[in-house]
């Protein structure tokens, strides 16, 4: 109780009294500096050791501070996790990752090589035991696009003995790096296929076509490099950056069926199945740590992109300007999506060390594949199709075999062009498309042929 400062009869609190206008004593008064002054420690803490002194801010979902190794730890963490709850890689894999010399691709690639090594260090220590697990190998993959985007033969040399340094200061095992041409999809033909990939290109008038064109040569480079050299899985260094504006640009395109199909973190469509073991990683947290550990990075081609995927990257970067959330939100909006049934790694039969991996595979709201009428996919994206589009006239079943995204954007508008379009493309290309062309022959007739038991009139 407050008196009126004399300290006099009248006081009522047994002496010491104080004169404060908030009518707070002393003692509270020194509690409150303690609690700002802790408040003020715990701002500067390290969120996960909670003794070292944070240096690191992170944004977005989960964000946070961290000290220098904390921030690494939590980062090869989120990596690990996806690796092991989605069954990416096992002991008896060979893995390919894709390096393109960004960012995303170089911490892919460290963190694949500190797995495979720890995986060697435990092999070496049981290497007596009879039930020593076998390690998985690595190998690295650079595709050389330079036939698409000039760029000094000088320039090109000095990148790709970069990238040959990088590879071999990787911890041990050692990794076989292979440099291949984008052109080399063209090598079932008898030329060198740069004049055929050129002409392809040519042939695109739009600029968000001609970006995702290259895109699935790409995949298809990789694809033929993970069959042609025994991989059994593919890396790519896609976040969730990346990922984020994907969901958009597809949304835009039209690609909403298909969209499920890129975001996950498995995708086994493909001869060789894909993962994304970074989704859950934002560029800013991969930029950090290459600058951390100071990971080279080695700029090889121009990425600045145009079109609807140029404005929807710059869309995204200022909306996660504003809020470091939106990326995360964005992927985990679109991750509520039904995933297709290829997008889980198919079950192999293994042994007794590989069921803990099976064991921790997150359960995806996955229809039985029995249930699921046989998916179209589109011969140049490989997208699946719910149908075959009709936008395209009857006489052209190429393509009515392809997606509406790649009519609109990469098939030629005159119909006269389509021969000498179907001409430049790659074998692989037009095996899947003679493949699609028999599916949607049969629909189109499928009225006319008889059912079993019917006798012909």
């Amino acid at each position: 109780m407050a008196c009126n400062g004399t300290g006099g009869g009248g006081c009522e609190s047994g002496g010491g009294c104080y004169n404060d206008k908030n009518n707070q004593s002393p003692t509270q008064n020194n509690n409150k500096s303690t609690s700002d002054c802790n408040n003020n420690n715990n701002r500067n803490t390290c969120l996960k050791c909670k003794s070292s002194e944070a240096t690191i801010f992170t944004g977005g979902e989960g964000g946070g501070r961290f000290c220098a190794e904390c921030f690494r730890s939590n980062l090869y963490g989120k990596f690990k996790l996806a690796v092991t709850s989605n069954a990416m890689i096992s002991p008896v894999d060979k893995v390919l990752v894709a390096f393109s010399g960004g960012a995303s691709s170089r911490v892919a690639l460290q963190f694949v090589s500190e797995m495979q090594h720890k995986a060697q260090k435990n092999f070496d220590a049981t290497a007596n035991r009879d039930r020593s697990l076998p390690v998985f190998g690595v190998g690295v993959a650079f595709i050389d696009e330079s036939e698409v985007h000039p760029i000094a033969s000088g320039d090109l040399d000095k990148a790709i003995e970069d990238i040959k340094g990088i590879v071999l200061n990787l911890a041990p095992p050692t990794k076989e790096l292979h440099v291949v041409p984008i052109r080399s999809i063209y090598s079932t033909k008898t030329n060198d296929g740069k004049e055929m990939l050129q002409n392809l290109i040519n042939t695109v008038t739009d600029a968000t076509g001609k970006e995702d064109l290259l895109t699935h040569l790409r995949m298809m480079s990789l694809q033929k490099i993970a069959i042609e050299n025994g991989y059994t899985k593919l890396v790519l260094g896609s976040c969730t950056s990346r990922i984020a504006c994907h969901v958009l640009a597809a949304t835009v395109k039209g690609q909403g069926y298909s969209l499920a199909a890129d975001i996950q973190y498995a995708d086994a469509r493909w001869e060789v199945p894909v993962v994304l073991p970074l989704r859950d990683c934002l560029m800013q947290e991969i930029n950090i740590l290459c600058n951390l550990d100071r990971l080279k990075i080695v700029e090889v081609f121009n990425d600045s992109q145009a079109g609807i995927n140029g404005l929807i990257s710059s869309f995204v970067k200022v909306l996660q300007e504003e809020n470091p959330a939106r990326e995360c939100t964005i992927v985990r909006t679109a991750g509520k999506l039904t995933p297709f049934p290829f997008n889980r790694i198919p079950e192999a039969n293994v042994d007794d060390a590989d069921l803990a991996s099976q064991r921790r595979q997150k359960r995806f709201n996955l229809k039985p594949i029995e249930s699921l009428p046989p998916e179209a996919f589109c011969p140049i994206c490989n997208s699946p199709m719910s149908c075959y589009k009709n936008s395209q006239p009857l006489d052209n079943i190429f393509g009515a075999t392809c997606c509406s995204s790649c009519q609109y954007q990469i098939l030629p508008e005159e119909p006269s062009s389509m021969d000498q379009f179907y001409s430049f493309l790659p074998e692989s290309i037009i095996s899947r498309a003679k493949n699609g062309n028999e599916k949607w022959i049969r629909e189109k007739i499928q009225d006319c042929l008889l059912s079993d038991g019917e006798d012909e009139v």
